[in-house]
């Protein structure tokens, strides 16, 4: 069954949903997911979150989409907040949770919506390296670390955008290069700049296949880089320059450094590939340098001389 392949391959616990109303519904969640071309990391964060909770809710003696309320919901985020879970992984679960249940009511599976308070994220800063760090960790990187790290800093790719490409995307003399299929199925363009074009022609030559349709970050095998072996080389990284890196740290980077460099946000807001400035706002909270810059530029005291 389907929601026993989503549940093993997070946890290798041997679960299955035994409830025929739960199944029949879940799986018409999942194939509605498919229809809608959910890309495949989409579709994994469905199926596991909504698995999750369906197997919760048996162990609750709940055996139809007609009995799940708003306080098994809530029960459920508090005992993952008593695991320890993280605010983004509350949210995550609330978020996919709602989904389904949307689902569940616009098909007919519950008679009545069943509507909850989204748990909040609590506002932290957020990780952002520095140029200087930046620069630390180049030193600590092989020759296909440092194109991998050009490549995200100079354009905030997300990790699947970034091993989704091919070197037939990349117009290596403009630097223009194409997202066949970015967050939501969108396409769009971003550009290289000259260093990081260098990097990807110096990584090139220790690949055998390098042909329009081969995958621009390869394996040791010469297959696609995956995910979690992006995650791998980010962790070894980490521990060869000491500097705390993530994928999505790189991606908030490219933000903070590129308006520090007095990128245009319109032009921000297009190549993330975002509907609106709003995740430009939020990528880009203000570091302390940043307002160290701006006091010492404009401080109402040290320039109470020039003002009227």
């Amino acid at each position: 069954m389907v929601a026993k392949m989503a549940a093993n391959k997070k946890t290798g616990q041997n679960r299955t949903l035994t409830s025929p109303k739960l199944v029949e519904a879940y799986t018409d969640f999942i194939l509605s997911r498919q229809a809608m071309q959910c890309s495949p990391s989409t579709l994994e964060f469905y199926k596991y979150t909504a698995a999750v909770f369906l197997f919760w809710l048996e162990g609750k003696l709940i055996t139809s989409p007609q009995e799940i309320l708003a306080r098994h919901v809530r029960g459920f985020l508090a005992e993952l907040s008593e695991q320890k879970k993280s605010d983004w992984t509350l949210h995550d679960n609330a978020r996919a949770i709602r989904t389904m249940l949307k689902f569940f009511h616009a098909e007919g599976y519950m008679s009545n919506p069943t509507t909850f308070t989204m748990p909040k994220i609590a506002q932290k800063r957020l990780l952002v390296l520095s140029a200087n760090e930046v620069n630390t960790v180049l030193k600590a990187c092989s020759v296909q670390e440092k194109a991998i790290i050009l490549l995200m800093v100079d354009t905030g790719l997300r990790r699947s955008e970034v091993t989704g490409l091919d070197w037939g995307d990349l117009d290596m003399n403009t630097g223009l290069t194409r997202i066949r299929r970015g967050k939501g199925g969108k396409a769009r363009s971003v550009v290289l700049g000259a260093i990081t074009r260098r990097a990807l022609l110096s990584y090139r030559r220790q690949l055998v296949d390098t042909r329009d349709n081969d995958p621009l970050i390869q394996s040791s095998l010469g297959g696609r880089f995956t995910g979690s072996g992006l995650l791998q080389l980010f962790r070894r990284i980490r521990k060869a320059s000491g500097v705390p890196i993530t994928p999505h740290s790189l991606r908030r980077t490219f933000v903070i450094l590129s308006l520090r460099a007095g990128m245009d946000p319109l032009h921000l807001q297009a190549l993330l590939g975002h509907g609106s400035l709003e995740m430009v706002y939020y990528y880009a909270q203000m570091q302390d340098e940043d307002l160290l810059q701006a006091h010492n530029s404009f401080s109402p005291i040290d320039n109470l001389h020039k003002l009227k």
